[in-house]
Parts: C-alpha cells; sequence; structure tokens
C-alpha cells in the first residue's frame, strides 16, 4: 500500500465514552495528528478529518437523482437519503468523521485488460474468462476495516464512542471523503485523491470526540480538479456518465451485473468479457495512468485472480458459487445472476465450435429457469449457433 500522507489532520476508530468525564467545547488538535498518524502506520495511503454535520447538498443531490430515475433501482445510500446522510443516525451526538482510502492498486496480471481469450496459463489460450474488476479480486474493505480499527481503540481508549463504517448505506462515503480533504470529485463521479487517484476503497469513523477539523472551503464542483479531460465520461462503455460527475445506474456495467432480473439487451455486447464490475473510467483516467508512472503499482497479492473460467463457472453447484465469490454483491444472495453474466461474457468472447462451450450452451438452453434460458439464447446467437436455439 502507498504510504503518502494527504492531510495533517487525524484518523478515527471506535469508542467507548467514560460517563464522567467532562466534554471539552475545543478541537483536539494532539488526537486528530494522532489519529492520522496511526492511520497512515496502519497501512492507509491518506486520512482526513471532518465535521459530523449532516451533508444536506449530497441529501438534496439523492434525492433529486432517484426522482430522475438515475438510480435505476439501486438501493444502497439511495434507499433512505436522510439517514445515509447524516451521521448523527449512525452515533447519537456524533462530532466528528475521520475518514480513510485505502488502495487496491496493483499490479495487473496477464490478459486482465483484454477481450476474454487471452493466455490463460493452464487453461490455454482459447479457454473461455470473465473480467472481475479490481476492486472486487480481493476483500478490500476487510482490510480497510482493519486499517480504520485501531483508529477507533484508540478513540476507546481516551474516553470517547465511536463506530467504523465501510461499504455502507448508512453513509455516503464519497462525501464524507470529500470533506475531510482526501480529495475532489471527479468527472466519474468518485473521489481522486491528488497525486494518486481513485483506485481507493473509502471508510470511516464516526465519533463524538472533538477532532480538529481542516479549514473548510467552498466544495468543488464536480470534475474541478480534472480540468479540460474528459476521457472518463468518452470511455465508458454505455456512455453512463451523462455529465461530468453524473452516473446514470441505468448504463452503468458495474450496476448493472449486480441488478435484479434480465440484462439489458442493449448493453449486452457492451459488457464484454467482464462478469463483475467495471474499471473503464478509472482505467481511462490520465491521472490513474500518471501515478502508475510516477509510482508504480505493487505486484498482485496472491489468490487475487482478475478472472475466472466462465465454463467451470457455468457448470459450478450454487454452493461452489457462493463459496467462490459469495463476497461479492448478488442479488438475492441468488447465483443464477452470476450465470446470467458468465452466459452473455461467453457470448461475446466464446467459441460456438468449442465442444464445452457447445455442451454448455444446450445444458443452459433446456434449464427450468425462464431468464437463464433468454441469455443462453442470446449468447447461442452471438455465437453463430442458432442450431442450439432452434432444437432446444
Amino acid at each position: 500500500m502507498a504510504g503518502c500522507a494527504v492531510q495533517p489532520w487525524g484518523v478515527p476508530r471506535t469508542a467507548v465514552s467514560h460517563p464522567c468525564r467532562p466534554v471539552p467545547t475545543e478541537p483536539d488538535a494532539a488526537l486528530s495528528r494522532d489519529l492520522v498518524e496511526l492511520g497512515l502506520r496502519g497501512g492507509l495511503s491518506a486520512v482526513g478529518i471532518a465535521s459530523a454535520d449532516p451533508f444536506e447538498v449530497t441529501r438534496v443531490d439523492l434525492v433529486d437523482r432517484k426522482r430522475r430515475g438515475l438510480h435505476g433501482g439501486m438501493q444502497f445510500t439511495y434507499r433512505n437519503p436522510e439517514r445515509s446522510t447524516d451521521p448523527r443516525r449512525i452515533l447519537a451526538n456524533a462530532r466528528s468523521l475521520v475518514v480513510g482510502a485505502w488502495s487496491y492498486r496493483e499490479e495487473e496480471q496477464g490478459d486482465a485488460e483484454g477481450d476474454g481469450r487471452g493466455d490463460q496459463g493452464a487453461h490455454g489460450p482459447t479457454r473461455p474468462v470473465g473480467r472481475v474488476a479490481r476492486y472486487a479480486r480481493s476483500d478490500h474493505y476487510a482490510s480497510l476495516r482493519g486499517a480504520l480499527g485501531p483508529l477507533a481503540d484508540h478513540l476507546r481508549r481516551g474516553g470517547w464512542r465511536a463506530t467504523v463504517v465501510c461499504d455502507d448505506n448508512a453513509l455516503v462515503d464519497r462525501a464524507a471523503a470529500h470533506r475531510a480533504g482526501l480529495g475532489w470529485f471527479g468527472k466519474n463521479a468518485l473521489v481522486l485523491v491528488p497525486g494518486l487517484g481513485s483506485w481507493f476503497v473509502l471508510g470511516t469513523v464516526v465519533t463524538d470526540a472533538p477532532l480538529q477539523t481542516p479549514p473548510l472551503s467552498v466544495p468543488a464542483p464536480h470534475g474541478k480538479g480534472c480540468g479540460s479531460c474528459s476521457a472518463c465520461m468518452r470511455g465508458c462503455p454505455t456512455g453512463a456518465l451523462v455529465a461530468p460527475g453524473v452516473l446514470d445506474a441505468r448504463r452503468c456495467l458495474a450496476w448493472l451485473v449486480q441488478a435484479p432480473g434480465s440484462f439489458p439487451e442493449e448493453h449486452r455486447i457492451a459488457l464484454g468479457d467482464r462478469i463483475y464490475g467495471c474499471d473503464e473510467c478509472q482505467r481511462v483516467c490520465p491521472i490513474n495512468r500518471i501515478a502508475d508512472r510516477r509510482n508504480p503499482p505493487p505486484p498482485a497479492r496472491t489468490g487475487t485472480e482478475p478472472t475466472v473460467d466462465l465454463l467451470e463457472l457455468l457448470w459450478a453447484s450454487d454452493g461452489a458459487l457462493l463459496d467462490a465469490h459469495g463476497r461479492w454483491y448478488i442479488s438475492g444472495r441468488d447465483p443464477r445472476y452470476l450465470r446470467r453474466n458468465a452466459l452473455i461474457a461467453l457470448g461475446n468472447v466464446g467459441d460456438g465450435q468449442d465442444p464445452e462451450t457447445e455442451r454448455t450452451l444446450d445444458h443452459w438452453l433446456g434449464a427450468n429457469d425462464p431468464m437463464l434460458v433468454e441469455h443462453a439464447r442470446w449468447a447461442a446467437r452471438q455465437l453463430g449457433r442458432e442450431d442450439l436455439v432452434a432444437k432446444s
């Protein structure tokens, strides 16, 4: 992990209050510095501190985008904007937020940015594989929680209450990171950390400790730090970035692979070989590319496979799929959605004349699941196997 300090302010963890302790009225600058230093030593790439006041602008934005349908049925922080934008719903009398960024940037492996037909080692060069987005190749949120945990513990030992919030619909983490000064909102709607880019997961410690926050300036508009660059908007496979910092989830591949129901047919070819997530808006970002040149990413960690064998996935049992990929968000924890995604990817990168591919398509064309049959028909037609569809 990069060890680059971004803010000279603090980082949080979780605290248990001493009922008789007087509550100071002045911000504790020393505690703030200690938290920041502790977070950076623990592997966080950036740490910042912010007020726990409600995020009113974010709340209005969420309500407006939900009204316009831009959430695409996504719940998460859209489910209850009043709750997800008010840290005091998480911890009564919260005063401060300590926000940390954990890097998941790493050296790419093999043909992870390819077309699903690259060299896959033991599988051979023609074995069809599906691509997994970088953030989903390992449980980076577990690492982030592990780095924020000691901060919460430090606060508790000082008599304060603290709660760690990561990947949780209780808080809009990007808004917290922006307020804490970690970076700006890029045109891809992600937080870009100066000099480091956007390959981060974000988490927050909510605490009632009075911490020293940096002088706040007027929040930068979406994309201000990006200048005239709009590479992410041009590079999005489906045009989901409809304005700087505005994402239409109805077109976003990263959301559509998680959404329930049939995958929109108009976006199936754009899905390519992806089966979970989409990195395109980050991959084409010049800021990320410059960061890679200046500070080459570390080697990929063991067990962080960038691809999944599509045929193996389509023949695996429900239990095996959940064991292997259960930490991904799967609607209703129903493995059929992984199979749906795999069938689309197979239709995009498979070989219709390959006997095992033919056997796999034939199996799913005869399945007792209308949704999977629909996607198997699409895949078979994409691979020129109308004959398989006709006999099913």
